[in-house]
Protein backbone atom coordinates (compact mmCIF):
# COMPACT_ATOMS: atom_id res chain seq x y z
CA UNK A 1 0.00 0.00 0.00
CA UNK A 2 2.90 2.25 0.79
CA UNK A 3 4.49 1.60 -2.31
CA UNK A 4 1.44 2.47 -4.39
CA UNK A 5 0.97 5.80 -2.46
CA UNK A 6 4.60 6.92 -3.17
CA UNK A 7 4.30 6.01 -7.06
CA UNK A 8 0.89 8.23 -7.00
CA UNK A 9 2.26 10.97 -5.39
CA UNK A 10 5.45 11.06 -7.72
CA UNK A 11 2.24 10.93 -10.84
CA UNK A 12 0.83 13.74 -8.90
CA UNK A 13 4.13 15.91 -8.78
CA UNK A 14 4.47 15.81 -12.57
CA UNK A 15 2.53 18.37 -14.86
CA UNK A 16 0.22 17.16 -17.59
CA UNK A 17 2.56 18.24 -20.20
CA UNK A 18 5.77 15.82 -18.22
CA UNK A 19 3.34 12.47 -17.63
CA UNK A 20 2.44 12.89 -21.33
CA UNK A 21 5.21 13.83 -23.14
CA UNK A 22 5.98 10.30 -25.95
CA UNK A 23 2.05 10.30 -26.85
CA UNK A 24 1.40 13.69 -27.37
CA UNK A 25 5.15 13.98 -29.45
CA UNK A 26 3.22 10.80 -31.40
CA UNK A 27 0.05 12.53 -31.86
CA UNK A 28 1.87 15.59 -33.92
CA UNK A 29 4.39 13.64 -35.70
CA UNK A 30 1.30 11.05 -37.09
CA UNK A 31 -0.30 14.29 -38.10
CA UNK A 32 2.40 16.57 -39.84
CA UNK A 33 3.30 13.33 -41.41
CA UNK A 34 -0.27 11.83 -42.76
CA UNK A 35 -1.29 11.80 -46.21
CA UNK A 36 -3.45 14.51 -45.49
CA UNK A 37 -0.53 16.91 -45.05
CA UNK A 38 0.46 16.17 -48.31
CA UNK A 39 4.47 15.87 -46.98
CA UNK A 40 4.33 19.89 -45.90
CA UNK A 41 5.53 20.80 -49.59
CA UNK A 42 4.48 22.92 -52.35
CA UNK A 43 1.64 20.75 -53.71
CA UNK A 44 -1.70 21.02 -52.74
CA UNK A 45 -0.63 23.59 -49.97
CA UNK A 46 1.06 21.16 -47.56
CA UNK A 47 3.34 23.58 -46.76
CA UNK A 48 -0.20 26.08 -45.53
CA UNK A 49 -1.78 22.97 -43.59
CA UNK A 50 1.11 22.30 -41.62
CA UNK A 51 1.63 25.87 -40.38
CA UNK A 52 -2.14 26.60 -39.59
CA UNK A 53 -1.94 22.78 -37.42
CA UNK A 54 1.06 24.90 -35.50
CA UNK A 55 -1.03 27.88 -34.73
CA UNK A 56 -4.30 25.69 -33.89
CA UNK A 57 -1.50 24.26 -31.14
CA UNK A 58 0.18 27.53 -30.37
CA UNK A 59 -3.54 29.04 -29.39
CA UNK A 60 -4.37 26.12 -27.99
CA UNK A 61 -1.15 26.38 -25.37
CA UNK A 62 -1.82 30.17 -24.53
CA UNK A 63 0.97 31.61 -26.13
CA UNK A 64 1.04 35.29 -27.19
CA UNK A 65 1.44 36.30 -31.19
CA UNK A 66 4.09 38.89 -31.94
CA UNK A 67 1.21 39.19 -34.73
CA UNK A 68 -2.22 38.99 -34.96
CA UNK A 69 -2.65 35.31 -36.26
CA UNK A 70 1.37 33.44 -35.48
CA UNK A 71 2.09 33.71 -38.89
CA UNK A 72 4.89 35.71 -40.52
CA UNK A 73 3.95 35.81 -44.51
CA UNK A 74 7.04 35.80 -47.01
CA UNK A 75 7.26 34.66 -50.75
CA UNK A 76 9.83 32.23 -52.06
CA UNK A 77 10.41 30.02 -55.23
CA UNK A 78 9.88 26.56 -55.69
CA UNK A 79 9.90 23.96 -58.44
CA UNK A 80 6.99 21.41 -58.32
CA UNK A 81 5.80 18.47 -59.68
CA UNK A 82 2.41 18.79 -59.22
CA UNK A 83 1.15 15.41 -61.59
CA UNK A 84 1.89 11.78 -61.77
CA UNK A 85 5.42 11.13 -63.38
CA UNK A 86 5.80 8.46 -65.54
CA UNK A 87 9.17 6.79 -66.56
CA UNK A 88 10.08 3.47 -67.99
CA UNK A 89 12.93 1.70 -69.69
CA UNK A 90 12.48 -0.54 -72.02
CA UNK A 91 8.03 -0.80 -71.49
CA UNK A 92 8.80 -1.41 -68.11
CA UNK A 93 7.61 0.77 -66.00
CA UNK A 94 9.66 2.63 -62.63
CA UNK A 95 7.89 3.58 -59.63
CA UNK A 96 8.59 7.15 -58.68
CA UNK A 97 10.14 7.40 -55.02
CA UNK A 98 11.26 3.50 -54.91
CA UNK A 99 12.85 3.05 -58.48
CA UNK A 100 13.72 6.57 -59.34
CA UNK A 101 13.85 10.19 -57.74
CA UNK A 102 13.12 13.50 -60.17
CA UNK A 103 16.32 15.56 -59.98
CA UNK A 104 14.51 18.78 -58.32
CA UNK A 105 14.93 21.33 -60.93
CA UNK A 106 13.93 19.66 -63.54
CA UNK A 107 11.49 21.30 -66.52
CA UNK A 108 8.67 19.23 -68.40
CA UNK A 109 8.90 16.85 -71.02
CA UNK A 110 6.81 14.03 -72.89
CA UNK A 111 7.90 11.62 -75.31
CA UNK A 112 9.94 8.48 -76.05
CA UNK A 113 13.30 9.19 -76.78
CA UNK A 114 16.45 6.63 -77.32
CA UNK A 115 19.58 6.40 -74.72
CA UNK A 116 22.94 7.06 -75.36
CA UNK A 117 25.10 5.42 -72.46
CA UNK A 118 28.17 6.97 -70.73
CA UNK A 119 29.88 4.42 -69.20
CA UNK A 120 32.68 5.34 -66.86
CA UNK A 121 36.04 4.68 -68.82
CA UNK A 122 33.67 7.27 -71.41
CA UNK A 123 33.88 10.04 -68.38
CA UNK A 124 38.26 10.10 -68.96
CA UNK A 125 38.38 9.83 -72.52
CA UNK A 126 37.58 13.69 -73.85
CA UNK A 127 37.26 12.37 -77.40
CA UNK A 128 34.40 9.33 -76.72
CA UNK A 129 32.45 11.88 -74.08
CA UNK A 130 32.11 14.93 -76.24
CA UNK A 131 31.17 12.81 -79.28
CA UNK A 132 28.50 10.96 -77.27
CA UNK A 133 27.44 14.69 -75.93
CA UNK A 134 26.94 15.76 -79.62
CA UNK A 135 24.91 13.18 -81.11
CA UNK A 136 22.47 13.24 -78.12
CA UNK A 137 19.92 16.34 -79.09
CA UNK A 138 16.76 14.43 -80.07
CA UNK A 139 18.30 11.33 -77.01
CA UNK A 140 18.40 10.90 -73.62
CA UNK A 141 22.20 10.29 -71.94
CA UNK A 142 22.45 7.53 -69.44
CA UNK A 143 25.56 7.79 -67.13
CA UNK A 144 26.28 4.36 -65.72
CA UNK A 145 27.04 3.45 -62.13
CA UNK A 146 30.46 5.29 -60.91
CA UNK A 147 32.74 3.07 -58.71
CA UNK A 148 33.94 6.60 -56.59
CA UNK A 149 35.83 4.16 -53.62
CA UNK A 150 38.16 3.27 -56.92
CA UNK A 151 39.09 6.75 -58.22
CA UNK A 152 40.81 9.30 -57.01
CA UNK A 153 40.03 12.66 -55.66
CA UNK A 154 40.61 14.69 -58.44
CA UNK A 155 38.61 12.13 -60.85
CA UNK A 156 35.84 11.54 -57.99
CA UNK A 157 35.69 16.07 -59.02
CA UNK A 158 36.23 15.51 -62.63
CA UNK A 159 33.02 13.09 -62.72
CA UNK A 160 31.32 15.58 -60.12
CA UNK A 161 31.71 18.33 -62.98
CA UNK A 162 30.56 16.08 -65.70
CA UNK A 163 27.35 15.45 -63.95
CA UNK A 164 27.06 19.11 -63.07
CA UNK A 165 27.36 19.56 -66.94
CA UNK A 166 25.19 17.18 -67.86
CA UNK A 167 22.02 18.49 -65.64
CA UNK A 168 22.99 22.31 -65.82
CA UNK A 169 24.79 23.43 -68.57
CA UNK A 170 23.01 24.94 -71.75
CA UNK A 171 25.50 23.59 -73.97
CA UNK A 172 24.41 19.99 -73.19
CA UNK A 173 22.21 19.06 -76.13
CA UNK A 174 20.19 15.92 -74.50
CA UNK A 175 16.76 15.98 -74.02
CA UNK A 176 17.24 14.57 -70.65
CA UNK A 177 19.57 12.67 -68.37
CA UNK A 178 19.87 9.26 -66.58
CA UNK A 179 22.51 9.11 -64.06
CA UNK A 180 21.94 5.51 -62.40
CA UNK A 181 23.14 4.71 -59.07
CA UNK A 182 23.39 1.17 -56.35
CA UNK A 183 23.57 4.15 -53.39
CA UNK A 184 20.55 5.22 -51.50
CA UNK A 185 18.31 8.11 -52.99
CA UNK A 186 18.06 11.12 -50.84
CA UNK A 187 15.86 13.84 -52.28
CA UNK A 188 15.87 17.68 -52.25
CA UNK A 189 14.40 20.80 -53.50
CA UNK A 190 14.88 23.53 -55.92
CA UNK A 191 13.94 27.11 -56.24
CA UNK A 192 15.07 27.72 -59.99
CA UNK A 193 14.94 25.07 -62.98
CA UNK A 194 17.84 23.35 -64.61
CA UNK A 195 18.13 23.26 -68.23
CA UNK A 196 17.25 19.87 -68.97
CA UNK A 197 15.21 17.53 -66.75
CA UNK A 198 17.58 14.89 -65.24
CA UNK A 199 16.62 11.62 -63.33
CA UNK A 200 18.47 9.03 -61.16
CA UNK A 201 17.47 6.03 -60.92
CA UNK A 202 18.58 2.38 -59.41
CA UNK A 203 20.25 0.60 -61.24
CA UNK A 204 18.87 -2.84 -60.24
CA UNK A 205 15.44 -1.31 -60.89
CA UNK A 206 16.61 -1.76 -64.85
CA UNK A 207 18.17 -4.12 -67.73
CA UNK A 208 21.80 -2.53 -68.70
CA UNK A 209 22.25 -2.13 -71.56
CA UNK A 210 18.96 -0.31 -72.48
CA UNK A 211 17.32 1.41 -75.29
CA UNK A 212 14.25 3.47 -75.24
CA UNK A 213 13.19 5.63 -72.68
CA UNK A 214 9.26 6.43 -72.21
CA UNK A 215 9.13 9.99 -69.57
CA UNK A 216 5.55 12.02 -68.66
CA UNK A 217 7.30 14.80 -66.42
CA UNK A 218 4.78 18.29 -65.92
CA UNK A 219 6.88 20.73 -63.43
CA UNK A 220 5.73 24.15 -62.44
CA UNK A 221 7.71 26.58 -61.47
CA UNK A 222 6.00 28.50 -58.30
CA UNK A 223 8.40 31.57 -58.57
CA UNK A 224 6.17 33.92 -56.13
CA UNK A 225 5.10 30.94 -53.27
CA UNK A 226 3.51 32.43 -50.31
CA UNK A 227 4.54 30.94 -47.19
CA UNK A 228 5.12 31.35 -43.27
CA UNK A 229 7.05 31.13 -40.49
CA UNK A 230 4.48 30.20 -37.22
CA UNK A 231 5.65 32.11 -34.40
CA UNK A 232 4.44 32.54 -30.58
CA UNK A 233 5.39 33.27 -27.57
CA UNK A 234 5.63 32.46 -23.64
CA UNK A 235 6.58 35.40 -20.90
CA UNK A 236 9.40 34.26 -18.74
CA UNK A 237 9.95 35.88 -15.06
CA UNK A 238 12.92 37.62 -16.63
CA UNK A 239 10.92 39.48 -19.51
CA UNK A 240 14.05 40.96 -20.34
CA UNK A 241 15.86 38.47 -22.39
CA UNK A 242 14.76 35.80 -24.50
CA UNK A 243 15.49 32.08 -25.77
CA UNK A 244 14.36 30.62 -29.10
CA UNK A 245 13.24 27.44 -29.54
CA UNK A 246 13.16 26.89 -33.53
CA UNK A 247 12.40 23.86 -36.15
CA UNK A 248 11.56 24.02 -39.35
CA UNK A 249 7.85 22.27 -40.05
CA UNK A 250 8.33 22.00 -44.01
CA UNK A 251 9.26 18.82 -46.25
CA UNK A 252 9.42 17.98 -49.96
CA UNK A 253 5.41 17.21 -50.32
CA UNK A 254 4.64 15.44 -52.88
CA UNK A 255 7.00 14.47 -56.14
CA UNK A 256 4.17 13.63 -58.50
CA UNK A 257 2.21 10.29 -56.70
CA UNK A 258 5.55 10.07 -54.57
CA UNK A 259 4.89 11.08 -51.22
CA UNK A 260 7.51 12.55 -48.73
CA UNK A 261 6.14 11.94 -44.78
CA UNK A 262 8.87 13.37 -43.59
CA UNK A 263 8.25 11.68 -39.90
CA UNK A 264 11.93 12.53 -38.40
CA UNK A 265 12.90 15.65 -40.84
CA UNK A 266 11.21 16.96 -39.16
CA UNK A 267 7.93 16.55 -38.00
CA UNK A 268 9.91 15.22 -34.75
CA UNK A 269 11.92 18.40 -34.50
CA UNK A 270 8.33 20.08 -34.32
CA UNK A 271 7.01 17.57 -31.76
CA UNK A 272 10.09 18.64 -29.77
CA UNK A 273 9.11 22.53 -30.19
CA UNK A 274 5.68 22.16 -29.27
CA UNK A 275 6.27 19.57 -26.36
CA UNK A 276 8.67 22.21 -25.09
CA UNK A 277 5.67 25.06 -25.86
CA UNK A 278 3.38 23.32 -23.50
CA UNK A 279 5.21 22.45 -20.77
CA UNK A 280 6.57 26.60 -20.68
CA UNK A 281 2.66 27.45 -21.25
CA UNK A 282 2.45 25.70 -17.78
CA UNK A 283 5.51 26.20 -16.18
CA UNK A 284 6.47 30.15 -16.56
CA UNK A 285 10.23 30.00 -18.07
CA UNK A 286 13.26 32.19 -16.44
CA UNK A 287 13.10 34.35 -19.67
CA UNK A 288 10.82 35.00 -22.32
CA UNK A 289 10.66 32.01 -24.76
CA UNK A 290 10.58 32.29 -28.74
CA UNK A 291 9.09 29.82 -30.49
CA UNK A 292 9.87 30.08 -34.08
CA UNK A 293 8.46 27.37 -36.92
CA UNK A 294 10.15 27.83 -40.03
CA UNK A 295 8.78 26.95 -43.08
CA UNK A 296 11.43 27.10 -46.17
CA UNK A 297 14.12 25.57 -44.89
CA UNK A 298 14.54 22.68 -47.09
CA UNK A 299 14.59 25.28 -50.24
CA UNK A 300 17.65 27.05 -48.35
CA UNK A 301 16.87 28.38 -45.02
CA UNK A 302 14.36 30.54 -46.00
CA UNK A 303 12.33 31.02 -43.49
CA UNK A 304 15.45 31.70 -41.41
CA UNK A 305 17.00 34.19 -43.66
CA UNK A 306 13.57 36.04 -43.83
CA UNK A 307 12.61 36.07 -40.42
CA UNK A 308 16.30 37.21 -39.34
CA UNK A 309 16.27 39.99 -41.85
CA UNK A 310 12.60 41.21 -40.68
CA UNK A 311 12.70 39.97 -37.05
CA UNK A 312 9.58 40.46 -34.75
CA UNK A 313 11.58 41.26 -31.25
CA UNK A 314 14.55 42.70 -30.94
CA UNK A 315 17.02 40.11 -31.32
CA UNK A 316 19.90 41.90 -29.10
CA UNK A 317 18.19 40.53 -26.22
CA UNK A 318 18.38 36.66 -27.74
CA UNK A 319 20.67 34.64 -24.83
CA UNK A 320 20.45 31.69 -26.52
CA UNK A 321 18.79 29.54 -29.31
CA UNK A 322 18.08 25.48 -29.43
CA UNK A 323 17.46 24.50 -33.28
CA UNK A 324 15.39 20.70 -32.94
CA UNK A 325 15.70 19.11 -36.28
CA UNK A 326 15.68 15.07 -36.57
CA UNK A 327 14.68 14.37 -33.03
CA UNK A 328 13.15 10.89 -33.35
CA UNK A 329 15.90 8.69 -32.72
CA UNK A 330 18.43 8.35 -29.98
CA UNK A 331 19.91 5.26 -30.09
CA UNK A 332 23.58 6.72 -29.82
CA UNK A 333 22.32 10.09 -28.29
CA UNK A 334 22.31 13.44 -29.79
CA UNK A 335 24.70 15.56 -31.25
CA UNK A 336 25.32 18.93 -30.68
CA UNK A 337 26.49 21.25 -33.38
CA UNK A 338 28.18 24.68 -32.10
CA UNK A 339 29.18 22.63 -29.00
CA UNK A 340 32.90 23.24 -29.67
CA UNK A 341 31.92 27.31 -30.13
CA UNK A 342 29.96 27.50 -26.63
CA UNK A 343 31.82 25.11 -24.44
CA UNK A 344 30.74 26.64 -21.52
CA UNK A 345 27.13 25.52 -21.88
CA UNK A 346 28.20 22.22 -24.11
CA UNK A 347 29.89 21.02 -20.54
CA UNK A 348 26.69 22.22 -18.76
CA UNK A 349 24.44 19.95 -20.61
CA UNK A 350 26.84 17.05 -21.01
CA UNK A 351 26.49 17.36 -16.53
CA UNK A 352 22.92 17.50 -16.88
CA UNK A 353 22.67 14.48 -18.81
CA UNK A 354 24.96 12.52 -16.88
CA UNK A 355 23.29 13.78 -13.37
CA UNK A 356 20.09 12.77 -14.77
CA UNK A 357 21.31 9.45 -16.64
CA UNK A 358 19.13 10.71 -19.65
CA UNK A 359 21.33 9.83 -23.24
CA UNK A 360 23.56 7.46 -24.01
CA UNK A 361 25.49 10.36 -25.23
CA UNK A 362 26.23 13.71 -25.75
CA UNK A 363 28.73 14.11 -28.31
CA UNK A 364 30.48 17.66 -29.52
CA UNK A 365 30.40 18.96 -32.38
CA UNK A 366 32.00 22.51 -34.18
CA UNK A 367 29.42 25.06 -36.32
CA UNK A 368 27.67 23.86 -39.41
CA UNK A 369 25.58 26.30 -41.82
CA UNK A 370 23.26 23.04 -41.89
CA UNK A 371 19.67 24.14 -41.01
CA UNK A 372 18.00 27.12 -39.53
CA UNK A 373 20.56 28.04 -37.04
CA UNK A 374 22.89 29.51 -39.21
CA UNK A 375 21.36 32.96 -39.98
CA UNK A 376 21.07 33.31 -36.24
CA UNK A 377 25.25 31.89 -35.84
CA UNK A 378 26.37 34.61 -38.71
CA UNK A 379 24.54 37.52 -36.29
CA UNK A 380 26.48 36.50 -33.20
CA UNK A 381 23.49 35.27 -31.44
CA UNK A 382 24.88 31.86 -29.37
CA UNK A 383 22.86 28.81 -29.36
CA UNK A 384 22.90 25.26 -30.35
CA UNK A 385 21.38 23.05 -33.17
CA UNK A 386 20.95 19.21 -31.85
CA UNK A 387 20.13 16.35 -33.56
CA UNK A 388 19.29 12.52 -32.54
CA UNK A 389 21.74 9.89 -33.32
CA UNK A 390 21.19 5.96 -34.53
CA UNK A 391 18.01 4.04 -35.48
CA UNK A 392 16.63 4.54 -38.76
CA UNK A 393 18.19 5.59 -42.16
CA UNK A 394 15.62 7.04 -43.70
CA UNK A 395 16.34 10.64 -45.02
CA UNK A 396 14.88 12.72 -47.47
CA UNK A 397 12.93 9.69 -48.75
CA UNK A 398 9.92 7.77 -48.65
CA UNK A 399 10.63 5.50 -46.18
CA UNK A 400 10.74 8.41 -43.50
CA UNK A 401 7.27 7.30 -42.07
CA UNK A 402 5.53 7.79 -38.41
CA UNK A 403 5.56 3.97 -38.01
CA UNK A 404 9.23 2.98 -38.64
CA UNK A 405 10.13 6.39 -36.31
CA UNK A 406 11.49 4.66 -32.81
CA UNK A 407 11.88 8.00 -30.92
CA UNK A 408 13.70 6.21 -29.01
CA UNK A 409 14.44 8.70 -26.28
CA UNK A 410 12.81 11.64 -27.16
CA UNK A 411 11.17 11.34 -23.32
CA UNK A 412 14.94 11.71 -21.85
CA UNK A 413 15.62 13.92 -24.78
CA UNK A 414 12.83 16.36 -24.00
CA UNK A 415 13.33 16.42 -20.08
CA UNK A 416 17.33 16.96 -20.46
CA UNK A 417 16.33 20.00 -22.77
CA UNK A 418 13.87 21.38 -19.97
CA UNK A 419 16.34 21.29 -17.38
CA UNK A 420 19.30 22.61 -19.86
CA UNK A 421 16.83 25.48 -20.95
CA UNK A 422 15.80 26.52 -17.12
CA UNK A 423 19.27 26.86 -16.06
CA UNK A 424 20.43 28.80 -18.73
Amino acid sequence: MRFISVCLLLVALCSPSEAQVLPYAKEVIQTLSSEAFKGRGYVESGDSLAAEYIKNEFRRFGLTSYQEDYFQHFRMSANTFPEPIHLSIDGESLTPGEDFLVFPGSPSISGIFESIPIYQDDLFNNETLTQKVASSPRSVLVMDVVDNDSLSEQEQQRVFQIEQFLRRSPNNPARANIILTDEKMSWFGATVPDFRPSFIVIKDSVRNPFGMVEVELKSVLNSAHLTQNVVGYVEGSNPDSTIIIMAHYDHFGKMGQALFPGANDNASGVAMLLSLARHFSENKPPYNIAFLAFGGEELGLLGAKYFTENPLFDLSEVKFTLNFDIAGTGDDGIQVVNGSVYREQFDELVSLNESLNLLPEVRIRGSACNSDHCLFDQLGIPGFYIYTLGGIRAYHDIYDRFETLPLTEFEDYFTLMVKFIEGL
